[in-house]
């Protein structure tokens, strides 16, 4: 029986090249064996500078290698779907970037594809695997924080490059696709349902026509979910998590460090001092490693992957309903059919 997934990376995108495949190579159960490109020789820059076996200069040629097992998918969002269903028609295992989809009906024709062929495919929501993530939903259900209320999100940077993929609408540029996912995940997965309806305010960048500016309103009946997603402010990110006794505040929510420790901070029946503050602290890991590693282990064991379709559904029903509520300027309601 194999003790390791053989994977093989469509592109060499930044986010592929410095973080994931980085830290898929600290797993104990990923061998990244192949890297392609659509130019051989960027394929073969790549493989020589992260220690990959194997290049080849077409996305194609390395689906059609039998010794790969699994593949990683970091191209630009509009080509998810296309190269997962490729994937997964020539037998591979899927890991694809978020958003997996740029609709729900893409996500439905993925799952068709997936129930077809037999393969695991999931969406590359590393935070799902981080242990600060684990440890605060074991603290918002366990009710030492008492009924969980309000969830509270920010997340942005700064990107005025019209050549990059988020600045490009056709390609599902923007805010809400790129960062503003993180928010409405977290808060599905700390309360393990869906909202019932959302209403968002976006503003959109008046030459590339992408969301630069988004707040969203997520009802969850007796939580309310709300977050900010800026692809045009300062870099920021924070999450907060209110209960009816004591919150949870998370830092670093979506970008842990991979060199250093990481923490939450849990405050039961808190004054505006912190005096009842109390910090707790991880040892330092890679998210994309142990995102790597369960994602294998389903492979190896056959288990769940760490974010199936089924859930990337739901996060792009929200998506969905919140750009409708964009142009509605009314609540609406997800719809995952």
């Amino acid at each position: 029986m194999a003790t390791k997934v053989r994977w093989g990376v469509l592109g060499v995108a930044k986010i592929a090249v410095t973080k994931v495949i980085p830290g898929m190579q600290q797993s104990g159960l990923c061998e990244i064996a192949a890297i392609a490109s659509r130019g051989l020789e960027r394929a073969q820059e790549a493989a020589a500078k992260l220690g990959i076996p194997k290049a080849y200069g077409s996305y194609e040629a390395l689906l059609a290698d039998p010794a790969i097992d699994a593949v990683y998918i970091p191209l630009p969002n509009h080509l998810h779907v296309p190269w997962a269903m490729q994937a997964a028609r020539a037998g591979k295992h899927v890991l694809s970037e978020k958003p997996i989809s740029l609709t729900v009906k893409e996500c439905r024709e993925l799952i068709a594809v997936r129930e077809a062929t037999g393969v695991k495919i999931g969406e590359a929501f590393m935070v799902h695997s981080h242990p600060q993530w684990l440890r605060a939903r074991e603290i918002a259900r366990s009710g030492e924080i008492g009924e969980v209320r309000a969830i509270l999100g920010a997340f942005s940077y700064f990107n005025l490059d019209p050549a990059n993929v988020r600045n490009v609408a056709a390609w599902g540029g923007g805010g809400l696709m790129d960062i503003g996912c993180y928010p409405i995940t977290l808060s599905r997965f700390i309360l393990g349902r869906e909202p019932a309806r959302v209403q968002a305010l976006v503003e959109r960048d008046p030459n590339f026509d992408v969301d630069r500016l988004a707040s969203a309103l997520l009802d969850f009946g007796s939580c309310q979910a709300s977050f900010m997603c800026s692809t045009q402010l300062v870099n920021y990110q924070r999450m907060q998590i209110l209960g009816t006794k004591g919150r949870i505040e998370i830092p670093i929510p979506f970008n842990a460090p991979p060199d250093r420790p990481s923490h939450i901070s849990v405050d039961i029946g808190g004054d505006f001092l912190g005096t009842t503050l109390r910090t707790e602290e991880f040892p330092t890991c890679n998210q994309y490693a142990l995102q790597g590693d369960a994602f294998s282990r389903a492979i190896l064991e056959g288990g769940d992957v760490p974010t199936p379709l089924e859930n990337a559904l739901g996060n792009m029903a929200v998506i969905e309903a919140l750009f409708r509520s964009e142009k509605s300027a009314q609540w609406e309601a997800p719809r995952t059919a």
